[in-house]
């Protein structure tokens, strides 16, 4: 387990800020501090605007500066980086990726931020190489490591929000031939990962239609050893929930990640986070290293500029002036403050199998995350072949065991 945590964006920082300064500090202590309630250790952020960012941007609006000599994170330095650095003063150990929900709107076809695809010109390739290369080492002059760069925010998403569709044949010439180079030359140790990965809609039909094209995006780049030797993980979210048990047994030498937990309605509802903690089992089960959830904080509904209500974790209410902690962040905290990163998780075999995650820590101790999903109290037995524990487990409850 590399670890848990959430992205940073825009919108959240502006509904942490309307919270009072005691109950904001509150907030990020236990999202990021060590000793907090969540203990976060690797989050996401984007690089330019993320659909729940104020307004669409990038960090280079010059049409046709190739040469990336424009290329700049001023916008950064008023939501995202003051964000970023208040989680890295709780927590200086926080590893960070990033990906771009889409190019310069100048560097795509159609000229527009949402819809669209990267032109497929040398040159223009090139620069959007440079482009990365730029944000790593911008955000370095911050003081700031970027540990990952994941290609693209959604490959298939063909959005009204930023996006960009890259085919697997494109992924694999760009990370070979251009992105990769470019971090060889620029003396890069920032790793990159082939995501973030989810699937076509409607995902009914394509999964009964199409089942073999979950490789069309990884298997197409990991099977090119000159693509494979650039790329440290995968990445997958949504839809691609159902391709990550295939790419996981093609290539068990990766490592994984959940980039983007499923973001719900904007009600926070109890029935949602019992979705969610599927999700957790499901994923893990599959082999992923880190689990990241999507909107850390929103205010009331969490509506995006684009229309979407969406949850978080943590709504900060302007007029009650407070932090409400949501059914989701007890299922995070479930995981992410007793799954110390290091661990590994384990076998195990019964009846609640289905409704288990269970880790050994570097430390030696076990854990058992485990969910009653039924509407009455339940009793389960736990063994580890010598001793044996009983439990009882309220009704539709989460609970975290550790021996």
């Amino acid at each position: 387990m590399e670890g848990f945590g959430g992205c940073f964006n825009e919108l959240g920082y502006v509904a942490l800020n309307g919270l009072p300064e005691e109950e904001r500090k509150r907030v990020l202590y236990h999202l990021f501090h060590p000793d907090g309630e969540q203990k976060f250790s690797i989050c996401r952020l984007p690089i330019g605007a993320s659909d729940y960012a104020l307004e669409w941007y990038s960090h280079n609006e010059t049409d046709g500066d190739y040469a990336m000599e424009h290329f700049s994170i001023e916008r950064d330095r008023k939501y995202l980086i003051p964000y970023i650095k208040e989680a890295l003063a709780l927590n200086p150990e926080l590893k960070l990726f990033a990906s771009p929900w889409s190019p310069p709107a100048w560097m795509k076809s159609p000229k527009a931020y949402n819809y669209g695809t990267l032109r497929w010109e040398k040159e223009n390739l090139e620069a959007y190489a440079l482009y990365f290369v730029k944000f790593v080492q911008a955000y370095r002059e911050e003081g700031i490591t970027i540990h990952q760069v994941h290609v693209q925010n959604e490959v298939v998403a063909d959005q009204k929000f930023p996006s960009c569709v890259w085919t697997g044949e494109q992924l694999r010439e760009f990370i070979r031939d251009y992105l990769g180079p470019a971090f060889d030359k620029h003396g890069l140790d920032t790793e990159i990962w082939l995501g973030t990965i989810n699937a076509p809609e409607p995902w009914d039909e394509w999964l009964k239609k199409k089942a073999a094209d979950h490789d069309a995006y990884a298997h197409t780049v990991l099977s090119d050893p000159e693509a494979y030797k650039y790329v440290k993980g995968v990445g997958y979210q949504w839809a691609g929930k159902w391709a990550i048990q295939r790419t996981a047994l093609s290539y068990p030498e990766l490592r994984y990640m959940q980039t983007e937990n499923e973001c719900g309605d904007g009600t926070n509802t109890w029935e949602y986070a019992q979705y969610v903690f599927n999700l957790y089992q499901h994923y893990f089960t599959n082999r992923v290293n880190a689990y990241i959830y999507w909107n850390m904080v929103l205010e009331p509904k969490g509506r995006s500029t684009w229309g979407w209500e969406q949850n978080s974790l943590i709504t900060a209410d302007p007029e009650r002036k407070e932090a409400i902690f949501n059914p989701e962040y007890y299922v995070m905290k479930h995981f992410s403050h007793f799954v110390a990163p290091g661990s590994k998780r384990i076998g195990q075999r019964g009846h609640w199998y289905g409704n288990a995650v269970s880790c050994e820590r570097p430390d030696g101790g076990r854990v058992i995350v485990i969910a009653n999903p039924f509407k009455e109290t339940r009793t389960v037995r736990i063994s580890d072949g010598t001793e044996t524990y009983g439990f009882e487990l309220e009704p539709e409850s989460f609970n975290t065991i550790w021996f």
